[in-house]
This record gives C-alpha cells, sequence and structure tokens, in this order.
C-alpha cells in the first residue's frame, strides 16, 4: 500500500514540478518588491495548492511534530543568546522545514511504520515546520521585559520565580495560539497577504518534495547548515579554555609593540577588537546592508570617534558606567538610543495608516464574527437552546475561496473555547503571582488582541514583526494606570507589554504558518495540533533557558545598569526598563547635553520614517539607513557585534560575486548553522561555569598574557 502511493505522489510531482517554474521567477520578484515596503497591497498569484495535485494519508504525525518541536528549541536557544545580546532573533520556519526533511526523509525510508516509518510528504513537512516555528518562537519576553523587571528589583530570583515565569509563558503560548485562528479568514484567505517568509518556506517545502532533484538540494542545504552548526558549536566551545578562539586583540598588540597607547586603549576600554562571534557572522549574511551598514557606521562614530574625543578631552569620565562622578559615554547616549528605537519603531507603524486601518478594521470585524459563533455554539451545544445561527457556527467553513474541507478546519469551539479559557487563565495568574489588577490585565489583553491585528497585518505585507514597537506602545497607554507605588506600577507596565508582546509574536508566527500551509495545501487542523504539541516542551525550554543564562551569567537580572563588562549587553532590555522608568517618574536626571540630543533624535525617529514612506522613491526605500539600527548602536556598548555583523554581510557579498549560485542556494543554510551552533554551545559554556569549570587554560592570546583581560 505504501509502494502505491509513493508512486502516485511521485507522477503528482513531476505534474506539479512545471507548474511551479512557472511561477518561480515572478514569485520572487514580487516577495523582493514586498519587502521594500509597499503600502498598498499586491496580489500574488501562486501555483495550484499542492494539496490539489494530490492526498496525504496522515498529516499531523507524532515525528513531524516531535522533530520539529526539537528543531525549534535549538533556535530557542540560540534565539535567548542573540536576544539577550542585543535584542533580535531568527524564525524558525525555513531551518524547520529543510532540517525536518533532511532527518524525518531518509529515516522513513528504512524504519518500520511503528518506529516512525512510512511516506513523508509535503503536508507533514508543513506539520513539522509548524511545530519548529511554535517551540522557537517563546523568548521574546525573557530577552526584553522580565530581564527589565528583574533589574528594576521588581521580581526576587529566576529560580525562585520559576512557578510564575512557567505560567506566564503557558498563558502566552496558548492564547497567542487560539487567537489566530479565526484571523487566517481575513488575512490569509480574503486579503491574501503576501507574508514573504511563509511563502518562500512554502516554495522550499514543495521544491523540496517536487523531484529527486529537490530532494537532493534540500540533503546538500541541511549538510552546508551541518557543517557550520559543526564548526559555531565546536569553536566556540574550544573558546571556553582557549580565549584565542574567542576574540583577537590585533590594536591591542600593535598598540603594545610600537607604544602607541591610543590603540590599546581603543582595545582595552572601548572595546575595539575582533570577536569569533559566528551568530553575528550568520545575522550579517541574512541582514539587509542598509541595517548593517547603519549599525556599523553609527557604531563607529558613537564609540569610535565621539566617545574616545570627548574622554581624552576630559568631558567624560570613560566610556561605560553609570556613576555619579560624571558622564560616561554609555550613560550619555542610553536615552537618546532609547529615544531612537521607539519613536522610530512607533512612526514605521503609524506612517503606514492605510495598513494600520485594515489591520484594525479586519480583524475585529473577525473577532466580532468568532464571538457571534461562540455566542451561538454555547447556546446551542452548551444551555441546548433551539436558535437558529449562522451556518459558519456549525460547518466552520462558508467562504467560498476556501480550499478545505470542514473536517480539515480547526473547529470553532477549540479556539472560541481555548480563548476564553486562555484569559481567564491568564488575569488569574497575573493578579496571583505579578499581583496586578484585575481590569488593568483585562485592559493589556484587549490591546494585545489588537495590536497583533497590526503585527500580522505589518508581518504579512513587509515581513516585518514589530514585536518592539508593540510592547513600547502597550507601555505608553500603560504609562497612566493607576498604582500604589512606583514599583507596582512599573511592573504593570512592563507585564502589560510583555502580554502584547508575547501575543503580538506567536499570532504573527501562527498566521504565517498557516500561510505556508494554505500554498502547500496542508490542514489547518493538523497544523494547529502541531502547534499545540510543540506549544508544550516549548514552555519548558523557554523558561528553563532563561533560568540557565541568568544563573550562569548574574548581569543579566542584577540591579547594575552597566553592561560593559556583561556577556550580554542587553540592549532591549535596557529599552525596555527604561520606557518604564520614564513613564513612572522613576528616571534618572539627564545632563542638558544628553537632554537637546534625546530631544534632536526624538525629531529624527519621527522625521526620517516621513521622508522615507512619503518622499524617497520606493525602489529606493531599501537603501534608506535603518534609524533603529543607529538608536542599537547608541545604548550597545559593544562594537565587536557590529564589526562581526559587517565581516559576516561582507563575506556574503563577496561570496555572491564569486559563487552567486551557491550563495542563492545555501546562505541561509550557513547562517542558521552558525546561529544555532553557538546557541546551543553557550548552553554548555553556561553550564561549565555553574559547576565551576575552570576557563582559560592557554592565556597567551590575552592581553599583557593576563587573564584578567581575558573575556
Amino acid at each position: 500500500m505504501e509502494r502505491k502511493h509513493e508512486s502516485e505522489v511521485q507522477e503528482s510531482r513531476e505534474d506539479y514540478s512545471g507548474n511551479f517554474e512557472l511561477h518561480k521567477d515572478k514569485t520572487t520578484y514580487e516577495i523582493d518588491e514586498k519587502n521594500s515596503y509597499h503600502d498598498e497591497q499586491v496580489d500574488i498569484k501562486d501555483p495550484r495548492p499542492i494539496g490539489e495535485e494530490f492526498v496525504e494519508e496522515w498529516q499531523f504525525t507524532w515525528r513531524a511534530s516531535i522533530v520539529g518541536s526539537l528543531l525549534g528549541c535549538l533556535i530557542a536557544a540560540s534565539n535567548t543568546y542573540l536576544g539577550l545580546k542585543i535584542g533580535w532573533s531568527f524564525g524558525a520556519s525555513m531551518f524547520g522545514a529543510i532540517f525536518s526533511f533532511a532527518i524525518i526523509k531518509p529515516l522513513s525510508r528504512v524504519l518500520p511504520l511503528w518506529l516512525g516509518g512510512g511516506y513523508y510528504g509535503p503536508k507533514e513537512n508543513v506539520t513539522a515546520q509548524s511545530a519548529a516555528t511554535t517551540a522557537g518562537g517563546l523568548s521574546s519576553g525573557f530577552v526584553s521585559g522580565i530581564p527589565a523587571m528583574y533589574k528594576l528589583g521588581l521580581l526576587t530570583t529566576p529560580t525562585g520565580d520559576a512557578a510564575a515565569l512557567t505560567l506566564f509563558t503557558i498563558s502566552a503560548a496558548f492564547y497567542g495560539l487560539f487567537f489566530a485562528v479565526p484571523l487566517r479568514r481575513h488575512y490569509v484567505i480574503n486579503q491574501d497577504l503576501p507574508f514573504p517568509t511563509p511563502r518562500a518556506t512554502a516554495h522550499t517545502i514543495i521544491a523540496l518534495h517536487n523531484s529527486v532533484k529537490g530532494e537532493r538540494e534540500a540533503m546538500k542545504k541541511a549538510k552546508w547548515m551541518g557543517i557550520w552548526f559543526a564548526i559555531a558549536f565546536l569553536w566556540t566551545l574550544i573558546s571556553y579554555w582557549v580565549p584565542f578562539f574567542e576574540n583577537i586583540h590585533i590594536l591591542f598588540w600593535i598598540g603594545d609593540s610600537t607604544g602607541y597607547t591610543n590603540m590599546v586603549s581603543a582595545d582595552l576600554e572601548w572595546g575595539w577588537y575582533f570577536m569569533w562571534d559566528w551568530p553575528f557572522f550568520g545575522a550579517g549574511l541574512m541582514t539587509p546592508g542598509s541595517t548593517v551598514i547603519t549599525f556599523f557606521v553609527a557604531t563607529v562614530f558613537v564609540w569610535g570617534i565621539i566617545g574616545p574625543t570627548l574622554v581624552t578631552n576630559g568631558a567624560w569620565i570613560g566610556a561605560g558606567g553609570f556613576s555619579n562622578k560624571g558622564e560616561s559615554c554609555q550613560k550619555f547616549f542610553l536615552w537618546p538610543g532609547v529615544a531612537l528605537m521607539v519613536v522610530t519603531s512607533i512612526a514605521e507603524l503609524l506612517v503606514r495608516y492605510k495598513l494600520l486601518w485594515r489591520a484594525m478594521k479586519g480583524g475585529v470585524l473577525e473577532m466580532v464574527r468568532g464571538v457571534k459563533q461562540g455566542t451561538f455554539i454555547f447556546r446551542r451545544k452548551i444551555l441546548r437552546h433551539e436558535v437558529d445561527g449562522p451556518a459558519t457556527a456549525v460547518n466552520r467553513s462558508a467562504d467560498p475561496d476556501d480550499i478545505y474541507k470542514p473536517e480539515e478546519l480547526v473547529p470553532t469551539w477549540w479556539w472560541v473555547s481555548g480563548t476564553f479559557l486562555s484569559i481567564i487563565f491568564t488575569c488569574a495568574i497575573m493578579g496571583e503571582f505579578f499581583g496586578m489588577p484585575l481590569y488593568q490585565t483585562i485592559i493589556a489583553i484587549i490591546l494585545a488582541f489588537l495590536l497583533s491585528f497590526v503585527g500580522i497585518q505589518a508581518s504579512g505585507e513587509t515581513d516585518i514583526n514589530p514585536t518592539g514597537a508593540i510592547g513600547k506602545m502597550t507601555q505608553l497607554i500603560f504609562g497612566g494606570m493607576p498604582g500604589d507605588t512606583i514599583q507596582i506600577r512599573q511592573k504593570n507596565n512592563l507585564m502589560a507589554g510583555n502580554i502584547s508582546a508575547s501575543a503580538a509574536s506567536q499570532a504573527v508566527d501562527m498566521v504565517g504558518d498557516l500561510k505556508t500551509g494554505q500554498i502547500v495545501g496542508a490542514s489547518p487542523r493538523s497544523q494547529f495540533l502541531a502547534q499545540a504539541v510543540a506549544s508544550i516542551p516549548a514552555i519548558g525550554i523557554a523558561v528553563g533557558l532563561f533560568i540557565l543564562f541568568a544563573e550562569a551569567y548574574p548581569c543579566i537580572t542584577s540591579p547594575d545598569l552597566d553592561t560593559k563588562n556583561c556577556e550580554f549587553k542587553l540592549v532591549a532590555v535596557m529599552a525596555w526598563l527604561q520606557v518604564a522608568r520614564l513613564l513612572t517618574g522613576a528616571a534618572d536626571p539627564l545632563s542638558k547635553a544628553s537632554i537637546i540630543v534625546t530631544c534632536v533624535c526624538i525629531a529624527i525617529g519621527i522625521i526620517l520614517p516621513v521622508i522615507k514612506f512619503f518622499v524617497v522613491p520606493e525602489k529606493y526605500r531599501r537603501y534608506f539607513p535603518s534609524v533603529a539600527a543607529i538608536g542599537i548602536a547608541m545604548i550597545n556598548p559593544a562594537p565587536e557585534y557590529a564589526l562581526s555583523m559587517f565581516i559576516g554581510w561582507s563575506i556574503g557579498k563577496i561570496w555572491k560575486l564569486v559563487r552567486p549560485d551557491d550563495y542563492d542556494n545555501y546562505m541561509y543554510s550557513t547562517a542558521a548553522g552558525m546561529i544555532a551552533g553557538q546557541g546551543i554551545s553557550s548552553l554548555l559554556r553556561c553550564v561549565f561555569k555553574l559547576t565551576n569549570v575552570s576557563p582559560f587554560k592557554f592565556v597567551g592570546s590575552c592581553p599583557y598574557g593576563d587573564i584578567e583581560y581575558c573575556p
């Protein structure tokens, strides 16, 4: 029976292959155009869903869900590592799609059915990819708002708060999961938004399965990913004992040998040294040049020119620190950087006023429709009343554009009851463990739902999930909420932002996965089940990773705001923390010069997005400098991050020039391997620190040969 099914699938693959090729170039072009920030929607016609070509016997399977969840956990570790360093994260959809295929496809041919053998097709591949996305996407709160609460002294210790953190993560995981289901109709079917990354993932999955050539190419991509994963993993592990494998102090060696003290200062005091930071090499490969170059140039100006000059002249006392003795570069540029990041992220949402209107209108209408369905089902099935209602309340789909049968969709009562219970659960958790009043929790949840519409619309049209802006907007709204003490107001402010950001992050990931499934023809119900299964290990992994990093590196949660000597620079954490302090009247006084620069940055953060979207021609917007990257450069006291990203981006450009086909085929695999490899290796380094394994057995490459100058 399996052999017959395999042959039928192969025939369908051949039929589909030509169909895909006809649309391939057009789709790629339109995705590129969409990444250049269209404000108007663009119609993109996909090939016929692969679900119309053949039928798979099973779409949701435990093997796909388990493998996808494990792959997602790898990305979760990498995102926690990167997020704590600089506030950035990367999705797991493409990683999960390629690697799950490379793992399950060969095993499906050799294992018996009871051990997970049997045909592995594109729809089941979507199941694995959906599980990976879910498992990799629950770390957003642990790299921003939650560490900020610890640094403000609003929570005790991560270990002591493990129960509260776990329960909050449960609520964040499931209300985002249930809430996303009804939004599929509006954003995926009715608007048919492009969703560039989910669309690219769908076409990748189709290509993996549509021919033997596609399978061979997938194995090559997985091989590249595995090689770079191993290199980054082993290199980072070795660096725990041999600091040369972590960083190289080129400027120190030159300055020390020539007696040029400014070079020694640039290396030791200002952080201008080369670092083997594989995740940032990978991030540089994948990040647009406008962001990377802006980040690097701004870092050079702030930490390479302005800071050293003013310290030399005696205007500032040093590079880092928050001392009352005088101004430091880190202290001076903190608020200008926060202002740029926050104002720009909000301004870029507001200039897309048409997008905001479409998002709010469609999302609210869909939720009203969902409430009507839920009321109908409650009265008919719970209260046993004989009532008339819309057919969709029972059949779950009356949309003529929907390609699925009712039994392939998520039953209405699943998501209605799940959303309702998640809201109750969230209110209980916030009140019991975080002391948040019931009415404030309800307001935060409503804001989370409304702003999730914006996040989905923005991600669907531009491939950018404005999670940070959503969190900051909620913080701004909660700035006037009452509380008995400043600490209570700060805690409520940060937790409200966490609720909104977590809901938006989960909802965007879920709806993006449903777009991938729509193109491939995978059942939404199978995807939903995979997402629900993956949420269970993801909750434990997200909390466990944060506790592990916080225990190994106490600077993550300590009240000391000076991150100069911390392994993690906590860029996003500092932004959330300072916004909460400002809105609750607890911000430190600024010098007159810092106030002036902050005001200028606020004006720039408003004006430049307006110029970008209303003055700069659309085809040139991709080259427009990233204002948010300037803000990050001001806050981040570690120039090596910007340098590593610039090196990664430069190598990518050279690679594309010399071997364009290899770059197109293997760039993402290389970058993903680098990011995941060091992310996993960093977990072992945490374990070494907690178990008191002695680092730096060889210190010859340290400045002055002294272990005190090792990283």
